[in-house]
């Protein structure tokens, strides 16, 4: 950014009483993606978490610092940034020893915060549920556990004698105890939260379900409310959405399905926050079909769409049936969208917000739900009266037969109700020759 002109600077200055005033920086390594604007995602999550930022910094390395991430001649240039912006926080696109962090701020004399501490402040200012608040506040002692000899170096170290310690260190012990009980406790009251959340998504099993992912930002609350009238929040922010969401969308030819909005994700999404939201994203990995929603109008939609594969990885999903839905295209133009489109032919191009691509869109969504269903003859007794009656209300019952003790039953059903019939009490056969393993998940 580097130094702002006077009165542009001036007016800044008067627009940030009430507000922290930042610098960013971020150290590029030479396994990162390209980006245009390598500090625009940074700069969304400053300006989500009320920050005013005021300048940044770039540096090109091929490793880390150990001591301060950044190179010492940069960190020198770093704080006379400080000192000229009057700075109250410096804010780095990366993770930080803490080591680093108390090194910096040493040498910065202000606060420095890295990118998941900052990720941390925002989902715990936009928690609104007892589930998020809770899994935020554990991924927010968790990360902060190893860090807890920094929050003490304020006090001083009186020597006791031999075998004794100071006050600051004896402290330290005390805190360390009591964040490691909190954890436990938090885990165990989480663990609670997923069975019922898990024993809850199961009981919806009679309707086909399909659930937003994106990353954050790309529009999926904004869609939410075009298909469902569901009438979440939806803004222009990062993480506006930490809570999962289920309406009822009446999916034209097809019938009412369940719909989840899920927290977005981000490039190098904390571990610690992937763990805590194991219960909100419990609708994702139930559901039947994901819609990855991604963003044609950020310059970054690449890599964005790239990160969120690798999240959907990471939390085991990746290998679920998922339609690529390119949101925003009133936003961008039309030689943009064509490159998108052409790297990704089977991607589905909309716009949540005016409602064009949406009847592709429908489409799309009942083939591939059609997809989960397979065509299949059960054989069982004739009286089996649990059995028909499960078939009857999972599936679409086409032909009854009966023959002596026995009852043929031809059916189309999804491939999941389908796996858990008992082959004990019934024999399942392709009908007309269709292979169920094909349309199986």
């Amino acid at each position: 950014m580097g130094l702002p002109n006077s009165r542009v600077y001036e007016k800044k200055r008067s627009a940030a009483v009430q507000r922290e005033i930042c610098l960013l920086v971020r150290v590029i390594l030479p396994s990162d993606p390209i980006e245009t604007d390598p500090l625009a995602e940074l700069e969304g999550l400053a300006h989500t978490a009320g920050a005013l930022v005021m300048g940044s910094l770039i540096q090109r390395r091929e490793r880390p610092d150990i001591a301060y991430y950044l190179g010492r001649g940069k960190a020198d240039e770093l704080k006379t940034l400080v000192e000229f912006h009057a700075a109250d926080v410096v804010i780095f696109d990366n993770d930080l020893t803490p080591g680093q962090t108390r090194n910096l701020e040493q040498l910065l004399k202000v606060k420095v915060l890295d990118r998941t501490e900052l990720i941390l402040d925002i989902f715990a200012t936009h928690a609104q549920t007892a589930e998020s608040r809770l899994a935020v506040e554990l991924a927010q002692l968790e990360y902060s556990l190893p860090r807890l000899k920094r929050m003490w170096t304020h006090l001083s170290r009186i020597r006791m004698g031999v075998g004794m310690r100071g006050p600051g260190e004896k402290q330290l012990e005390v805190d360390r105890r009591l964040v490691e009980k909190r954890i436990h406790d938090l885990k165990s009251e989480l663990r609670q939260i997923e069975t019922r959340k898990e024993r809850l998504v199961r009981s919806r099993d009679s309707m086909m379900t399909a659930s937003l992912v994106g990353y954050t930002n790309a529009g999926k609350s904004t869609l939410m409310n075009a298909l469902t009238n569901a009438n979440v929040r939806a803004e222009d922010k990062l993480f506006a959405t930490l809570d999962t969401r289920t309406r009822r969308w009446d999916l034209p030819s097809w019938g009412p399905i369940l719909l989840s909005d899920t927290v977005g994700f981000i490039r190098d999404l904390p571990h610690h926050l992937i763990a805590s939201f194991k219960a909100t994203l419990e609708e994702a990995h139930q559901a039947d079909l994901l819609l990855h929603v991604a963003d044609a109008s950020s310059p970054s939609v690449y890599n964005q769409i790239a990160a969120v594969f690798q999240v959907l990885q990471e939390i085991g999903i990746d290998e679920k049936d998922t339609l690529l839905v390119i949101n925003k295209i009133d936003a961008v133009a039309n030689g943009q969208l064509d490159g998108i489109l052409n790297r990704y032919p089977h991607a589905i191009p909309i716009s949540a917000r005016t409602g064009a691509g949406f009847q592709q869109l429908h489409t799309s969504v009942s083939d591939a739900l059609t997809r989960a269903f397979v065509n299949v003859i059960v054989e069982t007794a004739v009286g089996n009266g649990r059995l028909l009656a499960y078939l009857a209300a999972h599936g679409e019952v086409l032909s009854t037969q009966y023959n002596e003790d026995r009852v043929s039953v031809h059916c189309r059903m999804p491939a999941k109700h389908l796996g858990r019939i008992n082959p004990e009490e019934a024999s399942i056969r392709p009908a007309n020759g269709t292979a169920m393993e094909s349309n199986a998940r």
